[in-house]
């Protein structure tokens, strides 16, 4: 089994910066990729940005050249740093692992970290 737990939430005015935490735990024997996705009330759940295990990374049209996505293989950790924050990125964001091969791993997600952002 493996855990993932979130940090770094808050409220900020808009325009600021919040840097959120995502560490892994378990038995991680390999991994596939890491990520975060978001969901707004009465919204779907949406990718924000994930990083392979070689350091691919990838983001959402709208958080491009606002956030930064990295990692630390180490410690099995990814971060997220937030700048120019705006009000439509008020949400509940989710760290997301694959486990294993990614075609064949297994997810995890973590229980979530609020980001309000107030105009």
């Amino acid at each position: 089994q493996v855990q993932l737990v979130e940090s770094g939430g808050g409220s900020v005015q808009a325009g600021g910066s919040l840097k959120l935490s995502c560490v892994a735990s378990g038995y991680i024997f390999t991994k596939c990729e890491m990520g975060w996705y978001r969901q707004a009330p009465g919204k779907g759940r949406e990718l924000v940005s994930t990083i392979n295990s070689d350091g691919t990374t990838r983001y959402a049209d709208s958080v491009k050249g606002r956030f930064t996505i990295s990692q630390d293989n180490a410690k099995n950790t990814v971060y997220l740093q937030m700048n120019s924050l705006k009000p439509e990125d008020t949400a509940m964001y989710y760290c997301k692992i694959i486990v294993g091969s990614c075609n064949k791993g297994y997810q995890y997600w973590g229980q979530g970290t609020q980001v309000t952002v107030s105009s």
